[in-house]
């Protein structure tokens, strides 16, 4: 009954071993279990603000594109009321033609007025 005793004993021992190993690596695991659920609920935050950020930035670029288009169309309005441009030897109008001709003729008409003022003079 000794021996029984002792074996039953050692089979104690022995479960109690294996219970406390088992209960180390629970313990483990259940750290793991913790890191790994910090680290998921890190990413899913970071990913979140990934997301806030990229919809941002396309607002940004969407905003940008509607005024390069905005400034398209009126860069197209300013260009279709610009006079047509026509060969360097053709003049461009008679109006052209006028304003160069304008500043010549002030000239010859106020060197006559002086010479019509010596004259009466």
């Amino acid at each position: 009954m000794l021996t029984e005793l002792e074996t039953l004993s050692q089979n104690i021992g022995k479960l109690i071993a294996i219970s406390q190993r088992h209960n180390e690596a629970r313990v483990a695991l259940e750290e793991q279990l913790a890191h790994s659920r910090a680290e998921a609920e890190a990413t899913r935050t970071e990913l979140a603000m990934l997301r806030e950020e990229r919809d941002a930035l396309q607002a940004e670029r969407d905003a940008l594109s509607a005024k390069i288009d905005d400034a398209q169309v009126r860069l197209n309005a300013i260009l279709e009321k610009l006079p047509r441009a026509r060969a360097s030897s053709e003049p461009t109008s008679q109006v052209d033609q006028l304003d160069l001709l304008e500043p010549a003729q002030q000239e010859v008409e106020a060197g006559s007025d002086a010479t019509r003022h010596g004259e009466n003079a």
